[in-house]
């Protein structure tokens, strides 16, 4: 008994590193081909189903405009109806074949829960989820009075996010789909009076990056970190607003 243990000290060790080298010299090449598939070949996106937050204005307003016309179908949410409206009826003209509008206010777990369940309802699937509903900041972090004004950036900014993420997964899973994340270079910036809004961005970072490394090539994930954008947010009196006494 104890020759037999000795040899499978000697011998398990020894199939276990043989197995290695003989499984992950081709799983690695494997893994350098997909991702320099995926780097070049862009993906035809035509009849996919794009869930964009946000998409009343800025970023996501341009971004439903590039799916659709590339031939997505889109659910569009924001929380101003009317101007989603007007996003939508732009999206059908520039090319997508249905687009499913949702007013949602993402800094609620329900709204959250049902962005994802009413888009289910309506196209049967979810190909792309672009996590891009932001608000900002503009004011010293001392001189905030309200408590709740400094969670609320936490809760549309990362929560909403993270909790669509959440609930669109298994679906995402299903389709071989991706997420797309609007963070921000904010985080390195260190702008005076964005306090809050530059930790909800590197938060994004930070967790989509482990995201990531969880889920592996199951779900693709894209963290985008764009500069300063012509946007609502970045428009003269807001820039006015933050830029005042520093």
């Amino acid at each position: 008994m104890i020759l037999m243990h000795r040899a499978l000290n000697i011998v398990f060790p020894l199939a276990t590193l043989i197995l290695l080298l003989i499984i992950l010299p081709p799983y690695l090449v494997f893994k350098l081909l997909s991702y320099i598939k995926r780097s070049i070949f862009s993906e035809n996106v035509a009849g996919k189903v794009v869930l964009i937050t946000g998409a009343s204005s800025g970023i996501g307003e341009d971004l439903a405009y590039e799916y659709a016309a590339r031939g997505a179908r889109l659910a569009l949410v924001a929380r101003r109806e009317d101007r989603l409206r007007a996003v939508a009826d732009k999206a059908c003209n520039l090319g997508s074949p249905n687009v499913f509008q949702v007013r949602a206010d993402i800094s609620k777990v329900e709204d959250c829960k049902r962005i994802i369940d009413e888009t289910l309802n309506h196209f049967g699937q979810l190909d792309h989820l672009v996590n891009n509903a932001g608000i900002s900041q503009a004011e010293y972090f001392e001189d905030c009075t309200e408590v709740s004004d400094l969670t609320h950036i936490m809760d549309i900014n990362f929560w909403g996010s993270i909790f669509c993420s959440r609930f669109a997964i298994p679906h995402l899973r299903r389709s071989k789909g991706k997420i797309v994340v609007i963070s921000s270079v904010a985080p390195w910036s260190l702008t005076p009076k964005l306090s809050v809004y530059n930790a909800s961005k590197a938060a994004l970072i930070s967790f989509y990056g482990t995201l990531r490394v969880e889920i592996g090539s199951h779900i693709g994930i894209t963290i985008v970190m764009p500069g300063l954008i012509d946007t609502e947010m970045t428009s003269p009196p807001s820039l006015a607003k933050v830029l005042s006494t520093i």
